[in-house]
């Protein structure tokens, strides 16, 4: 009982962000103009990762509502480094969680919290970004082979290809120029075959703003929902399962250094939690005596690095990505933690956590009402897959 209760608390606390990143990435599909993304976030290259990283930092969605918003910028034109940077900045930091981390771990952590989660964006951005790079010259290297290989057979059958003239080729126009003036059916025929040359401008329709909004709705709830939903039930199932089984106590008692990061990292992986609910975490780590640093590695890499974000990447920028990824998140965070230890013992910063302070993003009914719809909607999307797979088998036997 205790995993299901934990599980659907963690829905709940999750639905609200979730829903606000399906429509993010609606409008963010139907509004935003397809060459603004090329042009600014279409590139493969430093700056383009900088600009994502820039961009998503800022925004106040958690884990599980920047995996839609990151899906929609991909298939909108983004290029897969600046769609790394934007997945992982968005949920590291934001508004939201650098209030809550002045309040509840100091101005020490507020300032260097949001400057790691922007360093560990462009950082793995890059790093997916050259990957791609090396992935797509090796395949040019091998079809150039090929090419070169199958060129001592082709030069034959390429004299003996004959190109044929199009309806607006020019030797089609030398062809009518020099028929008489006289008109024959033919002519006429031919002259008919030329309107393909005219550009027909086809009549646009104006959508209306409420058009273009259930639009948004739609897609959002279609098709964005269905290619993410099973990837964060299973997050938050794992999530339920660390809760649950993981007591906090485990994280406590090894205190500072490199292996209580790597301890920290290891757990956090298969969590789902954001950026803003990481914080009261990270205070009772600091509390029961969890070095700063290690705390820092929780709250880059619990947000960036859980099963459903990992899924993701793999399904939406390859298998080879999640490499790249991983070590770009992780490698930065230790690098950060480590500094933030050294700095907290060198220039005594103070890491100060709030005795007894609770902190509620959003209010009950509003996480209530959420995950109710949003169980609602995944019902629905669940049960017209069975329903298509029945109809399919149906006729297949048929």
């Amino acid at each position: 009982m205790d995993l299901l209760n934990n599980f659907w608390q963690l829905f709940l606390l999750s639905a609200p962000w979730l829903m606000l990143g399906l429509l993010i990435a609606g409008l963010l599909n139907v509004y935003l103009p397809a060459n603004f993304l090329n042009r600014h976030l279409g590139k493969e290259g430093l700056w383009t990762t900088i600009k994502a990283a820039f961009i998503g930092a800022p925004m106040p969605l958690c884990s599980c509502g920047v995996i839609p918003a990151a899906i929609g910028l991909r298939r909108a034109g983004a290029s897969k480094s600046a769609t790394t940077a934007f997945l992982v900045s968005t949920p590291e930091t934001g508004v939201d969680s650098v209030s809550v981390s002045y309040v509840l771990l100091g101005p020490f952590m507020a300032i260097i919290r949001p400057i790691a989660a922007v360093c560990s964006a462009i950082a793995a951005g890059v790093l997916v970004g050259k990957d791609h790079e090396i992935h797509s010259q090796h395949k040019h290297q091998a079809a150039t082979a090929d090419d070169n290989s199958a060129g001592c057979c082709s030069s034959n059958s390429a004299a003996e290809v004959k190109k044929e003239p199009s309806c607006c080729s020019s030797n089609t126009s030398a062809e009518i120029k020099k028929e008489p003036s006289g008109f024959s059916t033919e002519d006429s025929a031919s002259i008919k075959t030329d309107r393909c040359c005219k550009s027909e401008k086809p009549s646009l329709s104006i959508e209306s703003r409420v058009a273009k909004f259930k639009r948004a709705i739609r897609f959002s709830c279609n098709k964005l929902l269905e290619d993410t939903m099973v990837w964060l039930v299973i997050g938050l199932f794992f999530a339920a399962l660390v809760q649950t089984y993981v007591p906090e106590s485990y994280l406590s008692q090894w205190g500072s250094g490199i292996f209580a990061m790597l301890v920290v990292i290891l757990i956090s992986i298969p969590m789902y939690i954001c950026a803003t609910a990481s914080t009261p975490i990270a205070a009772g780590l600091l509390l029961s005596g969890v070095s700063p640093g290690a705390v820092l590695v929780f709250m880059l890499a619990g947000p960036a690095t859980n099963i459903a974000t990992l899924g993701v990447v793999g399904k939406e920028l390859g298998k080879r990505a999640v490499f790249a990824y991983l070590t770009g998140v992780i490698g930065m965070a230790l690098l950060f933690g480590f500094l933030t230890d050294y700095l907290v013992d060198e220039f005594g910063f103070v890491v100060a956590p709030m005795m007894g302070t609770e902190h509620e993003v959003l209010p009950h009914w509003l996480s209530l009402a959420s995950g109710i719809i949003l169980a609602i909607l995944m019902l629905r999307l669940v049960f017209k897959m069975a329903l298509k797979k029945f109809v399919d088998t149906g006729r297949s036997i048929a």
